[in-house]
């Protein structure tokens, strides 16, 4: 009996572990404690990983096995809402066992065998019910204490008893108060049940979750510091230009932005193009279709270049069409990375440091402006599927910053290194005047 209790002891405690190691895992799927214990001896069940959510298919693989042995008398307590946060946050977990809300549920636990689902997936208020329903295939008879006493309890067939607690509001103190109601009721039901001595199968647990903490899967991310108070921003995938089914062309820009008139812009990212082109080993053209009437195209080449004994790609025109009126402008000048990099600019614009030159002689198309934020385009080499090869970034290594502070460390040095020289250029004296010698006699006459 002593051995028994230790080891509902030791899993009570690794109950609780779970519950607090879930607070930090990184799901975003709605999910709620389930705990079973019996009176009888329930299967083992293997310890979850930290994290894992079990499905409905897992708990009525282990439930299956146990209701098939014969009729059971089973006790669900349904609370209306329930959280791991309410158990971690009001049963004592982490030390303070007097002020635990949840005396008589740890007292249950420790004296049974028992089983706990850290996390059940949540998908309906009725899912934990219905299931139940499936495997007795007994109706849920509503109870509570008062009706549970004067009730008579046929432990030959399945008996599905159903006693529903209520939630707290917000409220601390109200909160506390009354989960420690519910786990009275709890305790006055099982002493109940024992009373009649008939064995039993009790189930904690709650229709809906009470918390739901919205946050994204971490594996294959990088892990780092963030604003918890920045909300990430959608990130929209890139436009792919496919040819006999692989991707041959790939381009993403937060902005795509063209103006025809002085001070009025649009952003063409926030339509969906239809896309032609073209690809071959040596040239590639995306041309993008727009609703509202534009249409931007892309031509790109590949050329080897003996001096750097590789092959580079470079955007040769961007051409803007709009109404039957077209503007071409020139990039290969500013424009261009190894063949198996993808390129990359904060701004491509064709008026402020620009990339983009026109290629026009036509006056009234001056007015035109074409201005890409955050661009990146590849046009040869994708090897990585549907995901950007390395980006050649269009800013330069030895920006006007970095150029300023080298210099400003260089004339730091040689002033410290002029003034090392100068103080190791002082001599000291190496002779004296003796005080005890005889006194130097100079002449006064003429």
């Amino acid at each position: 009996m002593a051995e028994n209790r230790i080891h509902a002891q030791d899993r009570l405690l690794s109950f609780m572990l779970l519950f607090s190691v879930g607070l930090s895992t990184v799901r975003s799927t709605a999910q709620v404690p389930l705990l079973i214990w019996s009176t009888d001896s329930l299967p083992p069940l293997a310890s979850p990983s930290a994290g894992h959510i079990s499905s409905d298919q897992e708990l009525t693989a282990y439930l299956s096995p146990v209701f098939a042995s014969g009729p059971h008398t089973v006790l669900l307590f349904l609370q209306e809402k329930l959280s791991k946060d309410d158990l971690t946050r009001y049963g004592g977990v982490f030390g303070n066992k007097q002020d635990s809300a949840f005396k008589n549920l740890e007292a249950a636990l420790q004296s049974s065998s028992s089983v706990t689902f850290p996390a059940l997936e949540w998908r309906s208020p009725s899912a934990i019910t219905a299931l139940l329903e499936a495997e007795l295939r007994a109706s849920p008879v509503l109870a509570d204490p008062d009706s549970l006493s004067h009730l008579s309890i046929d432990a030959s067939v399945n008996n599905l008893m159903l006693i529903n607690l209520p939630y707290c509001s917000d409220s601390l103190k109200s909160c506390k108060e009354l989960l420690r109601n519910n786990d009275e009721v709890l305790g006055k039901v099982l002493s109940v049940v024992q009373t009649k001595g008939v064995p039993y199968i009790s189930i904690y647990t709650g229709q809906q979750p009470s918390r739901v903490i919205s946050e994204t899967a971490v594996p294959q991310e990088k892990m780092g510091r963030s604003l918890l108070q920045a909300v990430e921003a959608d990130v929209k995938p890139p436009i792919i230009f496919n040819v006999t089914g692989r991707p041959c062309i790939m381009l993403w820009a937060q902005n795509l932005n063209v103006s025809t008139k002085s001070g009025e812009w649009i952003d063409l990212a926030t339509q969906i193009p239809q896309l032609t082109g073209s690809c071959s080993p040596s040239n590639s053209q995306l041309v993008l279709s727009y609703p509202s009437g534009y249409v931007l195209s892309f031509s790109m080449t590949q050329r080897f270049y003996p001096v750097s004994a590789r092959n580079w790609f470079s955007l040769d025109t961007v051409e803007l069409e709009v109404g039957g009126v077209s503007a071409s402008y020139v990039g290969s000048r500013g424009i261009y990375a190894p063949a198996e990099y993808s390129f990359r600019c904060q701004s491509v614009n064709n008026f402020q440091d620009a990339l983009l030159v026109r290629n026009s002689t036509n006056s009234s198309l001056s007015v035109w402006s074409l201005n890409f934020i955050d661009f990146q385009i590849q046009g040869f080499g994708l090897n990585n599927g549907t995901n950007f090869s390395y980006a050649s970034d269009c800013a330069s290594f030895f920006t006007p910053a970095i150029w300023m502070g080298l210099l400003t460390s260089l004339l730091m040095l040689l002033i410290f290194l002029y003034g090392l020289h100068m103080i190791m250029q002082l001599n000291t004296m190496d002779r004296f005047d003796d005080p005890k010698g005889p006194f130097i006699s100079v002449p006064q006459s003429e």
